[in-house]
């Protein structure tokens, strides 16, 4: 059994008991999350896919710790005028493990 959710902005494919680094959400570490923008949910063999949500399915996560990815660098460089800019991002990410597929 899998389902197809959407958070953030992204989709991800999730099976039950599955580790997730999404988006951060704005939920404390050991709480849980419902997801209920769920795009398609198979079971048993067959798929059913939401038009554009499948009714009454959602999905419950588990969070499991917040924390920030790998810098990445920002360098701006105009040649010839003296230009650079050089900045640094971290990506804020919440871990979150899938406990149940409600469909």
């Amino acid at each position: 059994m899998y389902a197809i959710i959407e958070t953030g902005g992204k989709q991800y494919r999730v099976s039950e008991g599955d580790t997730l680094f999404i988006e951060k959400l704005p939920v404390d570490a050991g709480e849980t999350y419902a997801v209920d923008r769920v795009l398609a949910v198979e079971k048993d063999g067959r798929l059913k896919v939401g038009t554009p949500l499948v009714e009454g399915a959602r999905v419950v996560l588990k969070v499991e710790k917040h924390g920030k990815g790998r810098k990445i660098i920002v360098f701006k460089y105009k040649p010839k005028k003296n230009y650079r800019r050089k900045k640094g991002h971290r990506q804020p990410f919440t871990r979150v493990v899938v406990e149940k597929i409600e469909a």
